[in-house]
């Protein structure tokens, strides 16, 4: 399934913008597991669907850490481990 989700916020600037639009798929993690350095879109309970960066990859515990490139950015740090049950592409 492909969907197109338009980006609120500035947590990925420079690279993604707000107002900016992305491409969002799950058929890359049919070919390759996630892996730090990708960008994931996912839901996060109590935050929404967020865009984020991957931090570091847990898989035995189905674990997958998440980071904004803003100091201020709401990632993993805030809430924890995103499972990979959460991510959307």
């Amino acid at each position: 399934m492909i969907r197109l989700l338009k980006v609120s916020g500035e947590s990925l600037s420079p690279k993604y913008q707000e107002g900016d639009f992305v491409v969002v798929s799950k058929i890359p993690f049919l070919f390759d597991a996630i892996k730090p350095g990708d960008t994931v879109v996912f839901k996060q309970p109590g935050y929404g669907t967020m865009i984020k960066q991957v931090d570091r990859v847990e898989p035995e515990k189905d674990a997958i850490y998440v980071i904004g490139t803003r100091p201020d950015s709401v990632d993993s740090r805030n809430f924890g481990a995103v499972g990979e049950r959460n991510v959307l592409g």
